[in-house]
C-alpha cells in the first residue's frame, strides 16, 4: 500500500501491517451500496477476521493498493466480498482518525442488484435496510468505528453533486 501525507500525497510504499502499527496515513476506499429501491446494504464481518470480527459495516471496502485509485480499490473490494462488479462513483473523502489507524477514507456509492453472492470468509450476514432501519441498527448493533461517520457524511452529501466532494469532507 502507499503511505501518504496529510494532503494525500504519496510518500512511499509500505506494508499494511507497518502502516497500522506506526499510525501512518494510507488510503482506503469504501462503497455505500444501495439497491434500486434505495435501501442500504449492511453486512456483518466474519467472526474469524482479525479486524473487527463480527462487527456490522455500512459500506464495503478496503485499503487501496499501490497505484490503485480510491474508486478502483472500492470496486475491487465489492467484487471480492459480494461477488458483483460495480462502477464505484466517488462522493467525498475525509481524513478518518477512527478505527485501527488514521487514513484517508474515500466514500463512493453504487447501485447493486438485490441478489449478491457474499464471500463467507468475509461476510457472515448481509441485508438491505431502509434509512430508518439503518438509523436504528446503528444505535443498537455493534458497527465498525467508521460506519457512523460514513453514514452521517453520506446523508449530508448524497443530494450534492459528485463534483463538489469538498463540501462533505
Amino acid at each position: 500500500m502507499e503511505r501518504v501525507d496529510a494532503q494525500d500525497r504519496v510518500l512511499g510504499v509500505v506494508s499494511r501491517r507497518d502502516a497500522v502499527r506506526e499510525g501512518w496515513l494510507h488510503r482506503v476506499g469504501v462503497v455505500v451500496c444501495r439497491d434500486r429501491q434505495g435501501r442500504y446494504l449492511v453486512h456483518r464481518r466474519a467472526e474469524h477476521l482479525s479486524r473487527f470480527p463480527g462487527h456490522y459495516e455500512f459500506g464495503v471496502g478496503g485499503a487501496a493498493g499501490v497505484g490503485e485509485s480510491y474508486e478502483q480499490a472500492a470496486a475491487r473490494e465489492v467484487s471480492e466480498e459480494l461477488g458483483v462488479r460495480v462502477a464505484a462513483r466517488l462522493r467525498f473523502k475525509f481524513l478518518n482518525r477512527g478505527g485501527l489507524s488514521p487514513h484517508w477514507l474515500a466514500v463512493c456509492d453504487a447501485v447493486l442488484p438485490e441478489i449478491v453472492a457474499p464471500d463467507p470468509e468475509e461476510v457472515a450476514w448481509h441485508g438491505w435496510l431502509t434509512e430508518s432501519e439503518l438509523r436504528r441498527a446503528l444505535q443498537q448493533w455493534t458497527f465498525t468505528p467508521d460506519s457512523q461517520a460514513v453514514f452521517d457524511r453520506y446523508l449530508g452529501c448524497r443530494a450534492g453533486p459528485a463534483s463538489a466532494p469538498e463540501r462533505c469532507s
